[in-house]
């Protein structure tokens, strides 16, 4: 899966293969993100909403798209904007399982 999201970050599937919204919004439920990756362009937000029934602590250690959004009570949402190409790995600190996969593209 990550070599076809990574062919289609780059634009090898075409100049149409990467038409994302200007903001993308992953929901943190049931302790699980709403998608194992994501594409995004480098500059672009995405809003963590916990719409869970449990805190989350969000996190990324990944060179140039370093953040850390501490404890995420229900109900709140947080905005990360991404300046870094490449993929990031993001975890949650409370639930070591929920994990996901950004991949940030340069364009």
């Amino acid at each position: 899966m990550r070599i076809i999201v990574a062919a289609v970050a780059l634009g090898v599937c075409g100049p149409t293969a990467l038409a994302l919204t200007a903001d993308y919004t992953v929901h943190q439920k049931g302790r699980t993100f709403s998608s194992d990756i994501t594409t995004v362009r480098k500059g672009q937000i995405i809003v963590f909403l916990n719409d869970d029934t449990v805190p989350h602590n969000i996190f990324s250690t990944s060179t140039g798209n370093e953040f850390n959004l501490g404890s995420q009570r229900p109900g709140l949402s947080t905005d990360v904007t991404f300046s870094t190409a490449g993929e990031v790995e993001i975890v949650c600190a409370i639930h070591p399982r929920m994990r996901m996969t950004i991949v940030v593209a340069e364009h």
